[in-house]
């Protein structure tokens, strides 16, 4: 009687398989940021400017007499909200297999920033972060892709 026996030893397997998931989770972060920096760079574009400076005017019940607004203005030179857009890793929005960038701008440097993207009472908005995302958002996710089959292809071969 003929005996045919076939083993298979997947012991080292299992230790590719571990360099596999530790190189994929060290792809995450550089992945994401890929796709964070196409939409960052189609904001920039798109965010409105003033050829030449403008004043920025408001009102605020704070530090005011009671029953009383306080009224302000500010001027701020041309391209001040595009210089105030940044992009930043959020540490308390991203995980080991996670990684999270926002978008937007610095609050104090462009504090009329909402009113230009979602207008107000007496002004029509001129949006910038939605018809980035809206243009890009799959180009974007082919960079963060792109990125990671690039950082994979080392721990793959």
């Amino acid at each position: 009687m003929a005996d045919l026996t076939f083993r298979a030893d997947l012991s080292d397997l299992e230790a590719d398989f571990d360099v596999i998931a530790e190189d994929a989770l060290t792809a995450v972060r550089p992945s994401a940021q890929a796709g964070a920096q196409v939409l960052y760079e189609e904001v920039l574009l798109r965010v409105p400017m003033s050829p030449n400076g403008h004043w920025f005017y408001g009102t605020a019940a704070k530090k005011a007499p009671p029953g009383q607004k306080r009224q302000f203005a500010y001027w701020f030179e041309s391209g001040s909200l595009r210089r105030s857009i940044y992009q930043a890793y959020s540490k308390d929005h991203s995980g080991p297999a996670l990684a999270t960038y926002h978008i937007s701008w610095r609050q104090a440097d462009a504090p009329y920033a909402f009113m230009v993207e979602f207008g107000t009472a007496t002004a029509p908005a001129h949006p910038f972060l939605r018809p980035a995302w809206d243009a890009k958002n799959v180009a974007a996710a082919e960079a963060m892709w792109a990125k990671f089959r690039e950082l994979m292809k080392g721990a793959m071969s």
